[in-house]
């Protein structure tokens, strides 16, 4: 498992590099995502956040099940935008309300170098522009429209 670096770190604000070679390294990264998503009870993990700066996320949103996408790329399905809070793991306790898109295509390859296409809407399509903003350099707070700290917790 990794460890979750903060805002603050330079790596979150750079635009992250695209795969290029899908081998066991790559396998073992993903994995080691996945087990860091589910300990910090998290909905979408980008690499950049364990200080890995390639175009790779994972995400589980609770109903579609464990997905890792690599070299991601979403556009609009439709117009149709929502406001909704927003929280991530490396801004700890800070939440905000954030315009998305309701609905999103996202074109992505999967550990196998596999070329994927998936239509995504409601907390699935929020993950997939939230982590491909990491990907960019760019953190949920500077889209908030506000921002709000979030309830204490056992580990503070």
């Amino acid at each position: 498992m990794s460890e979750i670096i903060i805002a603050g770190n330079p790596i979150l604000k750079a635009v992250a590099e695209p795969v290029t070679v899908f081998d066991k390294k790559l396998k073992f990264l993903i994995n080691d995502m996945k087990k860091t998503l589910y300990e910090a009870n998290g909905v979408g993990l980008a690499a950049p956040q364990i200080a890995i700066s390639k175009r790779i996320f994972v995400a589980d949103d609770g109903e579609s099940g464990f997905e890792a996408y690599i070299n991601p790329e979403w556009k609009p399905d439709g117009d149709e935008t929502i406001i909704d809070s927003e929280g991530c793991l490396s801004v700890p306790n800070l939440f905000g309300d954030v315009e998305r898109y309701a609905s999103v295509i996202v074109k992505y390859q999967d550990m196998h170098g596999k070329r994927k296409v998936k239509k995504a809407s409601g907390l699935l399509a929020r993950c997939i522009q939230h982590e491909t903003d990491h990907l960019n350099g760019i953190l949920f707070i500077e889209k908030a429209i506000s921002l709000h700290k979030g309830p204490k917790t056992d580990e503070e």
